[in-house]
């Protein structure tokens, strides 16, 4: 299992902290490191920052969402991008939510896995330097009677094939992940319910083309906290998971929170989200199990999350990436340094 870490989101005040916590882990040897965007930052100029900052970590976008851009822009931004690192790209995308596409991007949340598996079609033909051509439900390349023409892209990816991730939660779009990807980006991943939330359906998935899970790359981000203080660590991570669980979409199309309902909290991410859609974050915190927290985050000294490493490790983790908690820079420099020395003390890296 290896390491990565995850920025989030720039802008966020702590901009210069975000560049040390990249070159640190680069330092230590971490794998990659993730960028997010949602309707602040984009993903692929703080990705271009770091990757000229760094010498040897890989730069991911956790996700370039794919209403945000034509397939083909993202197939330039994928090759010149791995082109400019030295090889050390890897390409995230995400369909996003109803309210950012619709409301950011004005474009309709309709058919979420037929537009994804599309798209990453459309991405995998332009970055393998072929002619572009595609006829499908959602795009046409040419456009039929003009005066457009199959082109190809002229930029020289430094690897024949960049590796491409989906951000998948539900059941079909983890199936269609498997199927379709190099890897999976996951989001409050639970060694103990990893089977049957995540894994299962990759599996399936990647039985559908003969294949399994070897080699492809189980990727959850999961936040880090470390000190021996329990209690507060939990709950310093109370806002976060209510976030989730209780305001991240409507209360018809929140995929988070059927998650957690999957993962035995039916009672529980219903009051959330109930406290939540209200306006009332504070008892939206209040409401959410400690064991969820627990089950979904690293938090404790170093002997306990390297417990805990080893349980992702042993539920198929390939990619351990960390988004590590801290309001200074030294304790977030601090945290990257237990993660690294925590997972050489689980002996699974």
């Amino acid at each position: 299992m290896r390491l990565g870490i995850n920025l989030g989101y720039w802008g966020a005040g702590m901009d210069a902290d975000n560049l040390a916590v990249a070159q640190e882990a680069d330092r230590l040897g971490y794998a990659v490191c993730w960028a997010a965007e949602a309707y602040g930052s984009d993903a692929p100029t703080v990705l271009s920052w770091v990757a000229a900052r760094t010498e040897r970590i890989d730069v991911g976008s956790a996700i370039l969402q794919i209403p945000a851009r034509a397939p083909a822009m993202t197939a330039m931004t994928a090759a010149t991008l791995d082109s400019l690192s030295g090889g050390r790209f890897r390409l995230g995308l995400g369909v996003s939510g109803p309210q950012v596409s619709e409301g950011w991007y004005g474009v309709r949340f309709d058919k979420p896995l037929a537009r994804t598996r599309e798209y990453v079609e459309i991405v995998r033909t332009a970055m393998s330097r072929q002619r572009l051509t595609h006829q499908g439900e959602h795009w046409t390349l040419p456009l039929p009677d003009g005066p457009g023409k199959p082109l190809k892209l002229t930029v020289h990816p430094v690897r024949e094939r960049i590796p491409l991730y989906i951000a998948a939660i539900g059941p079909k779009n983890l199936r269609q992940t498997g199927e379709i990807a190099d890897g999976a980006l996951l989001i409050l991943f639970s060694p103990e319910h990893a089977e049957h939330t995540s894994l299962a359906p990759l599996r399936e998935g990647r039985a559908a083309i003969g294949a399994d899970l070897s080699g492809f790359d189980i990727a959850p981000t999961v936040p880090l906290a470390v000190g021996d203080d329990l209690d507060t660590l939990t709950d310093h991570f109370r806002p976060y998971t209510a976030l989730y669980v209780g305001g991240m979409g409507s209360r018809e199309q929140n995929f988070y929170n059927r998650l957690a309902r999957r993962m035995g909290y039916e009672k529980e991410a219903a009051e959330i989200q109930d406290h939540y859609l209200a306006g009332d974050k504070h008892a939206a915190a209040a409401a959410v199990p400690r064991s969820l927290i627990d089950s979904t985050t690293l938090v404790g000294p170093v002997d306990r999350i390297a417990d805990r490493m080893r349980a992702y490790a042993e539920a198929g983790v390939t990619t351990l990436s960390l988004a590590p908690a801290g309001l200074t820079l030294d304790e977030r420099i601090a945290a990257v340094r237990a993660g690294a020395e925590a997972l050489e003390r689980a002996g699974v890296g």
